[in-house]
C-alpha cells in the first residue's frame, strides 16, 4: 500500500472536512489531495529525484509529504537547526533534489549542482496552479516513501529509510479510519524532520482529523494555539510538557478545556512531570508512545487507563508503570536480549529488540540492520516486567563500565530524582584512573531548594551499591536537551571530564 491511499480515502469520504488550519487559512482534504497532486506534477517537471523540506510546520509540510509520494520519489525533511555546512553536506547526498525552503531558512543553501531551492510561497503557488494533475505513485509498496537523517550524535548522520509498506502498516495497525469527529483538531508542533512529525501528518489524515499547525515550539504560543484552535489532541516531548505545565501553573486556572488527549514520547518522562500534568489536566487522556525513526514511530504504548490505574495504585509495581513505555502494540513484538543475544526473562535488563512489518531498520549505504529472523536492535536498554510493560534505561552507549561492571545511569537517576530537592538529573561516565570509568551526575535543583553533594551521595549509597555513588556532582541551572527532548549526554560528559581534569 502506498501512503497516498491514506489521503485518497480521506478525500473521498470526507473531502469537505478541514484537513489543515494555519495562520487563519484552511485546506480541506479534497484541497490537500489536489495540492499534493499539483506538487507531484511540479516536482516531475523539475526532474528532481528527492523532494526535501527545510522549514517549520505549515501546509507545505503535508503537501510535500504526499506530493513526493504521488511523484514516486522520497520525501526528505531536513533539520533546520543544523549549521549551514551540515545542511550542505546532507543535500549533496540527495542530489538531484528540489528543496522547499521556509521564510526563516531562505539563503541558507547556496547554489550548487543538482540542488534547486524554492521558497515555501512559490512551492504552494505551484502546487495550487496545477489543477487536475495525475498521480504517478509507485505501485510497489517496497519503494522508499521517506528518508530521515538521524541526529548524528555519534558520527555523521545516517539516512534512515522508511518504505511505503512500513509507514502504511504502522498507520493502519494503530489508527482507525475516519475515527475523528469533525470538530476534532490535532495541534501539530513537533518538527517535520522528526518521525513524530511524519506520524502526525499520516495519522491525522487517516483519522480525518484537522491538523492545526504551528511553527517552532514555544510553550506560551502552544497554549494560546491550543485554545484558539480548540485542539482536542496533541503530541509533545517531555521537555515540551514540562514547559507547558510551567505556563499553566503561572496562569493559575484557565487550563486547556478543549484538550482531550495528549500523546508524549521522544525522551524519558520524569514521573513528577507526568503526575503534575495529570493533576492539572484531569480531563485529558495521556498516552506514552515509544518508538524510533527506524520503526516508523510507535512500538509500545502506555495508554490512558494504564496512566490512571498507576496513578491511583498503592502497589509499587503498578505505580512504577507511570515511568514505563507501556506494552507492545499489536503490530510488533519486543524482546530483551543480553550481549550474547540470549532472550532474557522478565525483570532482566538488556538490549531492546523489536520485530514487525512497520519496522524498517534500514539505512542507505548500510542496508538492513535486521537479523535473520527480522529483529531490529534498537540500541536502547531496558527490561519487560511480568505483565509485558517495557521499562527503558537509556541507550546502550550510555552504560558506565566501572572496573568491568556495567552500571546503568537510569537506576541512579531514579534515586536522585526521588530526592525532594532534585528537579532534574543526568548521570554519565567520568574518567577514572583506577576503574577506567566512574559515575558523575549533573543535577538541577528544584526552585528554592538546596542540598549538598555529600547528602546526594549518601542518598544513593543508602539505596544502591557503593559502586553506584557519584564521585562527582555538578549543579547546573538546566540540563542540555535538543528540541525533541533528547538529553545531550555528550555535552554533560564533556563538562564532567573537564571538571575531573581541573
Amino acid at each position: 500500500m502506498n501512503i497516498t491511499m491514506l489521503l485518497d480515502m480521506s478525500a473521498e469520504a470526507f473531502g469537505d472536512r478541514v484537513a489543515i488550519s494555519y495562520e487563519g487559512e484552511q485546506l480541506s482534504f479534497a484541497d490537500l489531495k489536489s495540492r499534493a497532486l499539483g506538487a507531484a506534477q511540479f516536482v516531475r517537471e523539475r526532474g528532481a529525484a528527492h523532494l526535501a523540506l527545510l522549514d517549520v510546520n505549515s501546509p507545505a509540510t503535508a503537501i510535500a509529504a504526499f506530493g513526493a509520494a504521488h511523484a514516486a520519489i522520497p520525501y526528505v525533511p531536513l533539520n533546520y537547526r543544523l549549521t549551514d555546512a551540515e545542511l550542505a553536506e546532507l543535500v549533496d547526498r540527495i542530489s538531484p533534489a528540489l528543496v522547499v525552503v521556509g521564510p526563516e531558512a531562505e539563503g541558507r543553501l547556496p547554489a550548487r549542482d543538482g540542488i534547486e531551492t524554492i521558497s515555501r510561497a512559490e512551492f504552494l503557488a505551484a502546487a495550487a496552479e496545477r489543477v487536475d494533475a495525475e498521480s504517478t505513485a509507485a505501485e510497489d509498496p517496497a519503494e522508499i516513501a521517506v528518508q530521515l537523517f538521524t541526529s548524528g550524535t555519534t558520527g555523521k548522520p545516517k539516512a534512515a529509510v522508511l518504505r511505503h509498506e512500513n509507514l502504511s502498516s504502522y498507520i493502519i495497525g494503530t489508527v482507525e479510519f475516519g475515527a475523528a469527529e469533525e470538530v476534532d483538531a490535532n495541534l501539530v508542533s513537533v518538527p517535520p524532520y522528526h518521525i513524530a512529525g511524519i506520524s502526525a501528518i499520516l495519522s491525522s489524515t487517516y483519522a480525518c482529523r484537522r491538523m492545526a499547525m504551528i511553527g517552532a515550539f514555544d510553550a506560551q504560543r502552544w497554549v494560546e494555539a491550543c485554545r484558539r484552535e480548540n485542539a482536542s489532541n496533541a503530541f509533545v516531548v517531555p521537555t515540551m510538557l514540562a514547559r507547558i505545565i510551567e505556563v499553566l501553573d503561572a496562569e493559575g486556572g484557565e487550563g486547556l478545556p478543549s484538550l482531550r488527549a495528549i500523546a508524549y514520547g521522544g525522551g524519558r518522562m520524569p514521573q513528577q512531570t507526568i503526575e503534575r500534568a495529570m493533576g492539572l489536566l484531569p480531563q485529558v487522556d495521556f498516552t506514552n508512545a515509544y518508538g524510533l525513526t527506524e520503526t516508523s514511530s510507535t512500538v509500545a504504548v502506555l495508554g490512558p487507563d494504564d496512566h490512571r490505574l498507576a496513578m491511583s495504585s498503592e502497589d509499587p509495581k503498578v505505580r512504577r508503570r507511570l515511568a514505563s513505555a507501556g506494552q507492545p502494540t499489536g503490530a510488533v513484538e519486543i524482546q530483551i536480549r543480553d550481549e550474547d543475544e540470549r532472550v532474557l526473562d522478565a525483570e532482566e535488563a538488556g538490549f531492546v529488540f523489536v520485530r514487525g512489518p512497520q519496522v524498517s531498520g534500514e539505512y542507505l549505504s548500510l542496508g538492513s540492520q535486521l537479523d535473520a529472523e527480522g529483529w531490529f536492535p534498537t540500541r536502547d536498554r531496558g527490561y519487560l516486567d511480568a505483565e509485558g510493560y517495557l521499562f527503558l534505561d537509556g541507550r546502550a552507549d550510555d552504560v558506565i563500565v566501572r572496573g568491568g561492571e556495567n552500571i546503568s545511569p537510569g537506576e541512579i537517576e531514579d534515586v536522585l530524582l526521588a530526592h525532594p530537592a532534585v528537579a532534574d538529573v543526568a548521570v554519565v561516565a567520568v574518567p577514572d584512573p583506577q576503574w577506567g570509568e566512574g559515575v558523575g551526575a549533573a543535577v538541577v535543583l528544584a526552585p528554592d531548594a538546596s542540598v549538598s553533594e555529600s547528602e546526594l551521595q549518601q542518598c544513593v549509597r543508602d539505596q544502591l551499591r557503593s559502586s553506584r555513588v557519584p564521585q562527582r556532582i555538578l549543579f547546573r541551572d538546566a540540563l542540555p536537551y535538543n528540541e525533541m527532548g533528547k538529553l545531550l549526554r555528550r555535552v554533560i560528559r564533556d563538562e564532567m571530564a573537564d571538571a575531573v581534569a581541573a
